[in-house]
């Protein structure tokens, strides 16, 4: 196991972003647990609200019935004490979000501007203090630009669909492994060519290529870079 720095004085706000299936939500409640922080998955929420839309019948698309779904829609995370759960309105979606349909749905629906604005809002809200761990697409680059600890983790595309395919069959669900490559290069192209905050690397992003290593050894080496700016910036063990 690796050793937690919670003991450090100055807590910092941690963003990850990277493409879907680089195990970025995995690493990234591990990581947070090392470090005593809180697990923020902003990419749930996305999902969330994409599943607000499916179910009420309401289009991915900017206009006077998506505005007023973000009006009226409120989006928790919680944690359990066995990991984050997700709510709408009061209701646990946990479960629900986390399929295939629901992954495109969020690719279309985080490209909406009053969906990143209603989303962004809470997002900055959660992190403000400090102390967190935030993953998904455009942390680093548009939610908290200025984060102190920022990484984009990748993997080659055939590794993250082979991840993914067991994620979802391990749950059940019934999905073959070409069908799930070409979901992830669609994501892929999706999130890097919207107009409005689209996945890329921040500059001063540090790169981890997660291809051929364990889930601890990603952890292992943000967590020393975490641990090197803490310490840097004045906190103290």
């Amino acid at each position: 196991m690796i050793r937690g720095i919670s003991r450090l004085s100055k807590k910092i706000i941690v963003a990850i972003d990277g493409p879907s299936g680089a195990g970025k939500s995995t690493v990234s409640k591990l990581l947070a647990r090392e470090l005593g922080y809180i697990y923020v998955d902003t990419g749930a929420m996305y999902r969330a609200l994409g599943w607000k839309a499916v179910k009420e019948g309401v289009a991915p698309v900017e206009g006077p019935l998506l505005r007023e779904l973000c009006a009226k829609t409120e989006v928790r995370l919680k944690s359990d004490g066995a990991g984050i759960k997700v709510y709408v309105d009061g209701s646990d979606v946990t479960d629900l979000i986390r399929t295939p349909e629901m992954s495109m749905t969020a690719s279309a629906i985080s490209a909406q501007p009053c969906v990143r604005e209603r989303l962004l809002e809470l997002q900055r809200e959660m992190g403000r203090g400090g102390g967190v761990v935030l993953e998904g697409r455009d942390i680093g680059t548009v939610v908290f630009p200025d984060a102190e600890a920022k990484f984009y983790l990748d993997a080659d595309v055939d590794e993250r669909a082979r991840r993914r395919h067991k994620e979802l069959t391990d749950k059940g669900q019934a999905v073959s492994l070409e069908d799930t490559v070409e979901d992830v290069k669609k994501r892929d192209y999706d999130d890097s060519h919207r107009d409005i905050a689209p996945l890329k690397k921040a500059p001063d992003a540090m790169l981890v290529d997660s291809t051929a290593m364990t889930i601890e050894q990603a952890v292992s080496v943000m967590k020393g870079r975490v641990e090197s700016i803490v310490r840097s910036s004045g906190g103290q063990p």
